[in-house]
């Protein structure tokens, strides 16, 4: 709201939200308002209940923050549709761009709290791949744009143990994308919503599920994948048999089965030298009835989209340069396109940055107390 060029209206927007936001809290709701109010607001990263009653924005006793905690009621649903509502950043061409990614809260040493889940974690201790006890968070989040690494995070649940990540992703994509549309954020004829995915995530087979909804799904791919080309027109064959159903082999780590890239982009950037970006047209994977199609009923469907290879010149760190590789649930991409996509996947690091600003609120990750539902609260004031 501060980037708005009238700064009489953000604040109006943001009083407005501030009266909304009470309004969901339907069970000692001046209590858990000024909970929150001092859980922003305190310096440093909160680590105990006592620095919460002593912030000047808490207004009352420790009892009653306790009271707030234990008694304390939030309209969960009536929340996100008042989220919904805000303005939100959009892209250069009026598109929503979203990003959803998994952000663990660590619980190592609460051995008592429910449903807690093994966490992989990178740079903790020696800096090594680690699995630690905690609860992963699902969150979305519309991403901004130019210079600026702010995002603005519409949703957030928590992930169950043994949860399928691809269907409860998708199930809450789609509550985000209605809740968007019945806000008014999208309209007939607007530019379909882009949802940013990284390499966890089985991107065709959410742009599956998602099929009927206005959205264009961007997702990262592991670089030893293996694509088919779309199926070949049917000839004649005396020896007879059935027609094939895939094309040709596109093998990410082979040059040779690539051919002829159907778009290409070269853009000069300040840190990485020249990006040079390439577009294959009308690629998907090749399917089997196993495990998360093991019960699709009918023939296994053929997704097709645009598989982008991205490659920079070097990297400010002086690491090895890897290429990485993008599907986009479009087809028939153009220089735009391409350009687009790998820029708007790039953006999703903005989810990155979101993390250490509510863990510097919340207190550190392997030591908070903040309930998951005040947590939740934070999250989304951020």
């Amino acid at each position: 709201m501060l980037q708005q060029g009238d700064r009489h209206e953000a604040f109006a927007t943001l009083s407005r939200f501030r009266g909304d936001f009470n309004d969901c809290l339907n069970g000692r709701g001046d209590a858990l308002f000024e909970l929150a109010d001092a859980l922003l607001c305190t310096d440093g990263p909160v680590r105990t209940l006592v620095d919460l009653a002593l912030a000047p924005e808490h207004r009352r006793g420790h009892g009653a923050l306790y009271g707030a905690l234990n008694k304390g009621r939030l309209d969960v649903d009536r929340l996100r549709r008042t989220i919904a509502g805000l303005p939100l950043p959009k892209a250069a061409d009026g598109r929503l761009v979203l990003a959803v990614d998994v952000s663990p809260w660590l619980r190592p040493d609460a051995a008592t709290c429910p449903d807690r889940s093994f966490c992989h974690t990178y740079g903790r201790g020696d800096a090594k791949h680690q699995m630690i006890p905690g609860w992963p968070y699902s969150v979305v989040a519309a991403l901004e744009t130019g210079r600026t690494s702010w995002t603005a995070v519409l949703d957030a649940i928590r992930l169950q143990p043994g949860a399928d990540l691809a269907a409860v992703t998708t199930a809450q994509l789609r509550e985000v994308v209605e809740r968007l549309i019945a806000a008014g954020q999208w309209h007939e004829g607007d530019p379909e919503i882009l949802v940013v995915l990284d390499a966890g995530y089985d991107a065709p087979r959410i742009a599956h599920l998602l099929g009927k909804l206005p959205v264009e799904i961007l997702g990262r791919l592991r670089s030893d994948r293996v694509m088919r080309r779309p199926t070949p027109p049917r000839v004649y064959d005396p020896k007879g048999g059935r027609p094939p159903k895939h094309g040709g082999e596109f093998v990410f780590g082979q040059h040779g089965t690539w051919g002829d890239e159907q778009a290409a982009t070269v853009t000069d950037t300040r840190l990485y030298g020249k990006a040079t970006a390439q577009a294959w047209d009308r690629l998907h994977p090749r399917l089997t009835r196993r495990a998360a199609w093991s019960d699709y009923e009918g023939p296994l469907p053929l997704i097709e989209g645009t598989v982008i290879r991205l490659v920079v010149e070097h990297l400010p760190s002086g690491g090895v340069n890897k290429p990485v590789w993008l599907w986009w649930s479009g087809t028939d991409a153009t220089m735009a396109d391409v350009d687009r996509c790998w820029q708007s996947f790039l953006r999703r690091f903005d989810v990155e940055r979101s993390k250490p600003q509510c863990c510097h609120t919340c207190g550190s990750a392997s030591s908070s107390w903040v309930p998951s539902s005040l947590r939740i609260i934070v999250v989304c004031w951020w």
